[in-house]
């Protein structure tokens, strides 16, 4: 008995370690957050986003907002058909698969560049920052917690708990 409950234990850290490190935290213009100095098409390329990725926007309430609109919004800098709009900073999305574009509503902003557009794979690492097609999601504002000196400022990663940890525990707590 003392031999399973051991190695069911060793399971349950092996399982967790792998469910904290399958999604990315990525702040939005790493130390320059959201304003309109950051090049978003230069500062989204080369990441790769999937399914469970969280997306940080740092902006001060009542400078900037996120809003979360379709292929057509983006373009024109409209939000006319916004999905969503997150008017408090700083402010988090969960990433779903497909593509969903962000703009700043303020005046002047989006055209300014205020506009970033991100392409989420389905976790398999096939997501890309090329825009293209799909549909946008609601993304759901969190409170981020602040960045450590050790942490750097791009991407970090997110300790949650997936599926596989909670099978895990249920197996668990079911042989003891």
């Amino acid at each position: 008995m003392a031999a399973s409950r051991s190695a069911l234990i060793t399971l349950l850290v092996l399982v967790s370690s792998v469910a904290a490190a399958s999604a990315t935290t990525f702040t939005v213009g790493d130390s320059s957050g959201w304003s309109r100095s950051v090049n978003y098409d230069n500062w989204a390329s080369g990441k790769t986003f999937t399914d469970g990725d969280q997306l940080v926007f740092n902006f001060a309430t009542g400078n900037h907002d996120v809003v979360e609109v379709d292929k057509s919004g983006y373009d024109g800098c409209s939000t006319t058909n916004a999905a969503n709009t997150i008017q408090n900073g700083p402010a988090t999305v969960n990433l779903t698969s497909g593509t969903h574009y962000y703009i700043c509503g303020f005046t002047g902003h989006c055209s300014a560049g205020m506009k970033l557009a991100v392409t989420v794979g389905s976790g398999s690492g096939s997501g890309s920052p090329t825009p293209g097609g799909g549909s946008p999601s609601t993304p759901t504002p969190t409170t981020p917690s602040a960045p450590t000196p050790d942490t750097p400022a791009s991407a970090s990663v997110r300790l949650t708990a997936g599926p596989a940890l909670a099978v895990a525990a249920t197996v668990l707590v079911a042989l003891f």
